[in-house]
């Protein structure tokens, strides 16, 4: 019998473990979200990674433009936010388990990856302890349906921005295949004490505007396409974005392409933005949702 796989250990606290009910609420989520005209040229999506209730019915806006028929790999990067990691963690297992069914794992590929340096394989348990790429697994399963298709996923820690760039100029591979899809899993602002961030600027009236400004200053860093631009945004507000390295590794892959390839335009969009409460008081706390598409128009 075969157990090597990794628990779906996040169901049935921040989403449903009963297939039905999950089924129905990534229905929801999808129905109620709008696919972006542009959605053939799909390469990448920014999606958050919270608890359904919370963040799933922005991750609809980036799932519904996913057309499964196109890939049948998905490269799925996400940060850790409880194991120190000086590099990229890669799983130690062949399968990750949903309540909608397994996801096979790219095993060849992720053991070319364990052979080099700044790549860690992770335990089972360390996996299964960090919520950011499990919290896309279900979405993955029901968006492909039936169709097997193959996961390499990647926890990302307290990396530099000369690391990322070196980690592009080993995915950038990836990205130029036209079966491989990226997902970059990542919250935005959170916002309150117990998160040990306050910025408030105090020109808007009321926090959550201030918090909602401050996002869009690095979606709009995010859309420009440079990570250096990324990373001084980051320097200098101190953002509390958790997936800041996943999202500059994708920028710092595109940058990578481009300098292969400049003929083709490349587009980062942001279509969907949302906050799990609309602070007005220091008392409050938010985490803020958003999601993004990376589109590749091929010349």
């Amino acid at each position: 019998m075969d157990n090597n796989f990794r628990e779906a250990s996040h169901s049935g606290t921040w989403y449903s473990s009963n297939p039905k009910q999950l089924k129905q609420d990534l229905g929801n989520f999808l129905n109620n979200a709008l696919r972006y005209d542009d959605s053939e040229y799909l390469k990448a999506i920014i999606v958050p990674h919270a608890g359904y209730r919370y963040s799933g019915p922005t991750a609809g806006w980036s799932y519904i433009n996913i057309n499964p028929d196109k890939f049948n790999r998905v490269v799925l990067l996400g940060p850790s936010h409880s194991l120190y990691l000086a590099g990229i963690g890669i799983p130690n297992t062949t399968r990750y388990k949903t309540p909608l069914g397994d996801i096979s794992l790219d095993v060849e590929e992720i053991n070319k990856l364990s052979s080099i340096e700044e790549f860690f394989k992770i335990t089972n348990e360390s996996d299964e302890n960090e919520h950011s790429l499990e919290m896309q697994l279900p979405f993955l399963r029901y968006v492909f349906r039936e169709k097997d298709f193959k996961l390499i996923p990647l926890m990302v820690g307290q990396t530099t921005l000369d690391q990322d760039r070196k980690f592009a100029k080993l995915l950038v591979d990836y990205y130029k295949d036209p079966k491989t899809l990226f997902v970059i899993s990542s919250d935005f602002c959170h916002w309150g004490s117990r998160f040990r961030y306050s910025y408030y600027d105090k020109n808007y009236k009321y926090i959550y505007e201030s918090i909602e400004a401050l996002d869009r200053m690095g979606m709009d860093c995010i859309e420009g396409l440079v990570a250096e631009d990324f990373q001084k945004y980051l320097q200098n507000y101190k953002n509390t974005i958790c997936g800041r390295k996943p999202i500059s590794i994708l920028l710092a892959t595109i940058e990578e392409y481009m300098k292969l390839d400049d003929n083709n335009k490349n587009v980062i969009k942001f279509v969907k933005y949302d906050q799990s409460d609309k602070v007005k008081e220091y008392h409050g706390s938010s985490v803020s949702y958003a999601a993004g598409i990376n589109l590749l128009y091929n010349n």
